[in-house]
């Protein structure tokens, strides 16, 4: 029991390291990403955190299974190389032994990571489409950042307001609508708009209307370079058409279960692609025990070069066949599974290899051979 809990420390505390520097890398690139997303004016600062918060339990599926896969080389590879698994052997700790208190690991950590990829993660990419469908329809209120020239929701004009009050009203506001590539003559000019004061009306079919007070239309002909000045009390410009439909949503914001009732290939493609995760756990694992093992005069990274490899070749070929399978060439009920069942082989062939019984097979097939 002493073995079994320390070797278990070992990888959890590893695997906890691991885990918790390679999310921190992630998510401050993608913190940089979505802050200069709101510093463009794709949507408001205050909704940087929310975004950020509903990209953790997609990145939390994925960094799951290479922390602990990385874990167990970097727990494992220590042992050996300080000679403390030539010890747990000599006391009777056989190399099954490891595997077997390893995979205790692994299995808790895939109902963690499959609980991330089968229903976090599908809710958070929901809840993430529910946010932008309704900054899309608040754009004109919003969305109007003071001080920064922004192209309303039409693209019909771009406009630069000073200020805004604690009402929402807007002070100094600067609008230029410029003719469309495609327009005809007769609307071949452009207008500079300028307002003292204006606020964002939205009527009940969801389209938004700036209203302008106290201010002065310049329009100029492009083709005759004739200028008119129109002073006005009131002016109105339509800057979002009708109300934003409900964006079609991707299959990765479907929930799990509804798409166990879809029978299309999409649907069959994505659950697949869900369940490699947690699948992919169990098969790194014993893919990295017997990878772990060095000579102590390597040292403890002597494997984690090609392992790393293993594991990126895993990946991109899981990569790969998602995509061949999006694009019909890979029929579902083939799918991803070759590529377990070859990863899970080359796992079996490993810890075959370092065991005795995987030694006698191999030196029966030499003694065939010769």
């Amino acid at each position: 029991m002493i073995i079994f809990r320390y070797l278990l420390n070992e990888v959890g505390r590893t695997q906890l390291g691991v885990f918790v520097v390679l999310m921190t890398i992630f998510i401050s690139q993608k913190f940089v990403r979505i802050l200069g997303d709101a510093s463009d004016g794709d949507f408001p600062a205050e909704m940087v955190f929310t975004f950020m918060g509903l990209t953790i339990p997609h990145l939390m599926g994925i960094m799951l299974p290479l922390s602990l896969f990385l874990g167990i080389l970097l727990a494992y590879g220590r042992i050996y190389a300080e000679n403390e698994m030539t010890v747990l052997h000599a006391c009777g700790v056989s190399e099954w032994y490891v595997v077997r208190v390893t995979l205790i690991a692994a299995i808790f950590t895939a109902i963690l990571t499959g609980f991330f990829t089968l229903y976090l993660s599908p809710w958070a990419a929901e809840r993430e489409y529910q946010v932008k469908e309704k900054l899309s329809k608040d754009v004109g209120i919003s969305a109007l950042i003071a001080g920064r020239f922004q192209k309303t929701s039409n693209s019909d004009a771009v406009v630069y307001v000073q200020s805004k009050n604690q009402d929402q009203e807007l002070e100094n506001i600067f609008v230029a609508q410029l003719p469309k590539k495609n327009a005809d003559s007769k609307h071949d000019k452009v207008n500079v708009i300028y307002a003292k004061k204006g606020k964002v009306i939205e009527d009940d079919n969801g389209s938004q209307r700036l209203i302008m007070d106290m201010g002065n239309r310049y329009e100029k002909n492009k083709k005759t370079n004739e200028f008119q000045i129109m002073s006005f009390a009131n002016y109105e410009l339509q800057i979002q058409d009708q109300e934003i439909e409900e964006r079609r949503r991707k299959m990765t914001a479907i929930s799990t279960f509804e798409l166990l009732n879809d029978p299309s290939h999409e649907a069959a493609t994505e659950i697949q692609w869900r369940l490699s995760f947690p699948l992919s756990v169990i098969i790194l694992t014993l893919i990295a025990v017997p990878l772990s093992v060095v000579n102590p005069r390597q040292g403890k990274f002597a494997k984690m070069f090609p392992a790393l490899l293993l594991f990126l070749g895993y990946f991109l070929l899981l990569t790969s066949a998602r995509s061949a399978m999006d694009d019909g060439k890979i029929a579902t009920s083939v799918g991803l599974w070759p590529i377990h069942l070859t990863a899970l082989f080359v796992g079996w062939s490993f810890l075959l290899k370092s065991r005795g019984s995987g030694k006698r097979f191999k030196a029966k097939l030499s003694r065939g051979k010769s």
